[in-house]
């Protein structure tokens, strides 16, 4: 196991040797080796001991503590990374704008390129729909990058894919759980609910590797910095969110494997059951472990490894001025 998710509300983590053990009124759910835990994620009322996070903490696991309806709390970090060279040279280059500039055209050109190969494959799997109008669409916004001498022309740029992609994507849920246009804060339907969900999920792991690494995950070069916003981890997540959470999440709609009955609606939005969590982790980490062959490389890979070598890429580009190499899907 890589990833331990702990969603069983009312449960408690202790530990007894190496092990860590999840209990409920006086019940042991189950036990776990420390040296098989890579993360852990935790949702909602999960009790924990100090014991526990002395371990963690000693392990170097990173933990995050996640609302029950999926909203990043805060994340356990050991001490800081010893890497302050590494710090001072982000500040330096979140201070240069032609080097802002040059990275943010690779972010935006890696996900408009994704967004575009994406769609190319659903035309593949759906000859009825016409997809020719979108796929054009975007290879024009593509062709554009180049032009735009502004980050906030750049984020236009995004923009406008980003909706012309998730008109495309809507075509694609036809049964009882229909998707139409993208809603965030609430999440207006199961679709939205999932994909919210999984973009902080994706967030969480490479705030993880960036603070791993001697990054500030808060410190960014494309996406605006706020108090508490890990931005530079949001820079990341941009070209790979539609390749891992928007295919997984079509594949457990279009499979069935998540339902209706699986979320509950409120005020607040549509949101996954305990039942629907444990069935979207499953799969997440199915996903994030299978290998395939790099597009680029030649070599067998898993999409966490892509995520750690575009860390790599990113200390690269910020030590060296090299420009940024974003993840293009085959």
């Amino acid at each position: 196991m890589a990833t331990l998710y702990l969603t069983e509300q009312g449960s408690k983590i202790t530990r007894t040797s190496g092990r860590l053990v999840i209990s409920k009124e006086g019940e042991v759910i189950q036990q776990i080796p420390i040296i098989k835990v890579e993360r852990i994620v935790i949702y909602g009322r999960v009790k924990i001991t100090i014991p526990v996070l002395e371990l963690i903490l000693t392990e170097d696991i990173p933990t995050a503590f996640l609302t029950i309806e999926g909203r990043l709390k805060g994340v356990l970090e050991p001490a800081r990374s010893k890497n302050i060279i590494l710090r001072i040279k982000q500040f330096e280059r979140s201070r240069d704008p032609s080097f802002k500039l040059q990275f943010a055209r690779s972010i935006v050109r890696g996900k408009i390129s994704n967004q575009r190969r994406l769609i190319q494959r659903f035309s593949s799997h759906h000859p009825e729909i016409d997809f020719k109008p979108y796929l054009n669409q975007l290879n024009w916004l593509k062709d554009s990058i180049s032009y735009e001498t502004a980050i906030s022309g750049l984020r236009g740029l995004e923009g406008k894919a980003t909706a012309l992609y998730f008109s495309a994507y809507a075509k694609l849920f036809k049964d009882e759980i229909k998707f139409t246009n993208r809603t965030r804060r609430p999440p207006r339907d199961p679709v939205n609910s999932l994909l919210s969900f999984g973009y902080t999920i994706l967030v969480n792991e490479y705030f993880s590797l960036l603070s791993a690494s001697g990054f500030d995950p808060y410190l960014s070069f494309y996406h605006a910095i706020g108090y508490g916003r890990p931005s530079l981890a949001i820079d990341l997540v941009e070209e790979l969110r539609h390749p891992i959470i928007d295919m997984l999440v079509l594949d457990l709609i279009g499979r069935r494997i998540l339902r209706l009955e699986d979320f509950t609606e409120s005020q607040d939005g549509f949101y996954l059951t305990s039942e629907g969590r444990k069935a979207f982790f499953t799969n997440y980490e199915r996903r994030m472990n299978r290998e395939f062959i790099h597009p680029r490389e030649n070599t067998i890979t898993t999409m966490r490894k892509v995520m750690r070598d575009q860390v790599s890429k990113l200390l690269d580009t910020v030590m060296t001025n090299k420009e940024y190499e974003p993840y293009l899907i085959g």
